[in-house]
């Protein structure tokens, strides 16, 4: 088991450079091994597996039931083979191949998007009822939350979408942002580019960094207008800023397709928003932890703090407050006072210690707010939930393998969105979750869907979900009528998912280790888990070793 974890953090930090801006030949050499890597983890995961049924662990299905953490979960089912995207790829894959899942997909009018079945008993009917009718009150409210989450689900099951490829940058895509019918797209490559969702065509080709994109953000209308009336420029133009390595933010005019305005930062500039209060403020995060207010008005710096440790790789507002997540694991969360000068005051900061998203370095947090908690993505099979105003935490799951790791989160609507990406064998996905609740509805993909580091949402007139995924690739998603005939090129995957997603820390052991590269085959993993003992075979982590075996893919 010791190897087997010190290939999954080898997988993990290939991972962490895949997506950096700039890699040495040292480090794209380790890159190269990561087929190899794989291929040693699945033989390992295999021969796990039979020393698990050797065991008694695995039964027969006929004299014993598996032994799970989870009663009367689903056996794992095989693998199934979606119908190919029409866009994404040419050609489809052959029906004597195809499982009779798929040929029966093929020839049904649609790709059906179904999670796996809600495990969640529902509410049991009281044994003693109160005179009074209360405790009937809150069973029958207990009922409906029921039958709504049931609704949900059941809609997002029969959902539908049409995936659309936008071809044009030649590195990776490292952040979106939606504007009206437009994607506007930052890559590596140092470009920005603007799309037409319509007729999925570039636009617009925004050339003038020297550096890689990092992040992109788009004031909203009223804003742009204020500038747009001070550059002479139609009240209808918007802007959008981006942010890059080259130590630049930049303010784009989309209509003419030009940069309006630089903003030299000193420091390679890793993340930024817009905060909409009062004249509006660009918040800008270096890659030395450094965070930055200027005015939108005299495009001034107002304010620099050394708010973090490492980069920051997130920041994001929720009305007033400003949070930022950095590189180590730490989150801050800032108050707009409106000013002219400091307009930033620190609220709360938790570390690493608190956030449970430390790790090493080359770590990348991203964080979305909402209300008194936010949901933080840091490289890791689950997401946390932080309660910024307590300090309190709880884990979310979100992949079945500890070899799965969650890029970005996102939410649209009353849905959380997180990323789903499995070193051991490179498959993608999304997983939906409800939001306040946090329960798990569906997983969405397709064949051989990229690793996805970004995403943006919106809604069209007629009050359907129109998406943007960003990584190799740079994918629209256009849900279809759930009524019509045509067919969507995403699919369920059969994530398995435990069905009790929450739990609180002081329940769990944190599974946490460094992402230092050991390179060297002899040397035993060193287990930094907060312990400090080596528990291989205990806790956390003999539970997702046991999942294992019922949650095996297999390689491509």
């Amino acid at each position: 088991m010791g190897e087997v974890r010190k290939l999954q953090k080898k997988l993990r930090q290939i991972g962490n450079l895949e997506i950096q801006m700039s890699l040495t030949p040292e480090e794209r050499f380790k890159i190269s091994r990561k087929a190899e890597l794989r291929s040693r983890l699945a033989e390992l995961q295999l021969q796990l597996s039979g020393l698990e049924q050797t065991l008694g662990i695995v039964g027969d299905g006929k004299k014993e039931k598996m032994k799970r953490q989870v009663e009367d979960a689903p056996e794992a089912r095989p693998s199934q083979m979606p119908p190919a995207s029409k866009i994404l790829k040419g050609e489809e894959p052959s029906k004597a191949k195809a499982t009779p899942a798929a040929r029966q997909r093929e020839t049904g009018s649609g790709a059906k998007i179904s999670g796996q079945e809600d495990r969640t008993e529902p509410a049991k009917e009281p044994s003693h009822r109160d005179v009074s009718g209360g405790r009937s009150d809150v069973d029958a409210e207990q009922r409906q939350k029921e039958a709504e989450f049931a609704s949900l689900k059941s809609s997002w099951e029969k959902a539908k979408f049409r995936l659309r490829l936008l071809e044009g940058h030649n590195d990776i895509v490292t952040c979106v942002v939606a504007v009206d019918n437009l994607v506007v797209s930052g890559s590596r490559d140092t470009t920005v580019k603007v799309w037409h969702v319509p007729t999925a065509t570039e636009q617009k080709n925004l050339g003038g960094h020297s550096g890689g994109v990092t992040c992109l953000s788009a004031p909203p209308p009223e804003y742009c207008k204020r500038l747009a009336r001070s550059l002479s420029l139609s009240d209808k133009e918007r802007f959008i800023l981006s942010g890059s390595a080259d130590c630049y933010v930049k303010i784009w005019a989309l209509s003419i397709g030009q940069c309006v305005k630089s903003l030299y930062t000193f420091n390679a500039v890793t993340a930024l928003c817009f905060v909409p209060e009062e004249d509006g403020y660009i918040i800008t995060g270096s890659d030395g932890g450094k965070v930055q207010a200027w005015s939108w008005h005299t495009f001034e710096n107002c304010q620099s703090i050394n708010a973090h440790q490492e980069a920051v790789t997130s920041i994001q507002t929720q009305g007033p407050l400003v949070f930022s997540g950095s590189a180590e694991g730490g989150v801050s969360v800032w108050e707009n006072r409106w000013s002219d000068r400091d307009p930033l005051r620190l609220l709360h900061h938790w570390g690493e210690e608190v956030t449970g998203c430390g790790g090493g370095a080359g770590g990348r947090l991203t964080l979305s707010p909402r209300g008194d908690r936010a949901f933080l993505a840091y490289g890791r099979a689950w997401l946390k939930i932080l309660h910024w105003r307590t300090g309190t935490s709880s884990r979310l799951t979100n992949h079945n393998s500890i070899t799965g790791i969650t890029d970005c989160v996102h939410q649209t609507g009353g849905l959380l969105i997180g990323s789903c990406y499995d070193l051991a064998n490179g498959e993608s996905s999304l997983n939906l979750f409800s939001v306040p609740q946090c329960r798990y509805l569906v997983s969405l993909t397709w064949p051989d869907a990229p690793r996805i580091l970004c995403f943006a949402a919106w809604t069209t007139g007629s009050g359907d979900h129109r998406w943007v995924t960003g990584g190799r690739d740079l994918i629209v998603w256009e849900q279809l009528p759930s009524s019509g005939k045509q067919r969507g090129d995403v699919t369920a995957k059969d994530s398995m998912l435990e069905s009790c997603f929450l739990e609180s820390e002081e329940d769990t052991e944190d599974d946490e280790e460094t992402d230092d590269y050991e390179d060297d085959d002899d040397g035993e993993a060193k287990d930094s888990r907060s312990g400090g003992a080596k528990d291989v075979e205990s806790g956390s982590w003999f539970r997702c070793v046991l999942q294992v075996f019922f949650n095996l893919l297999p390689l491509k």
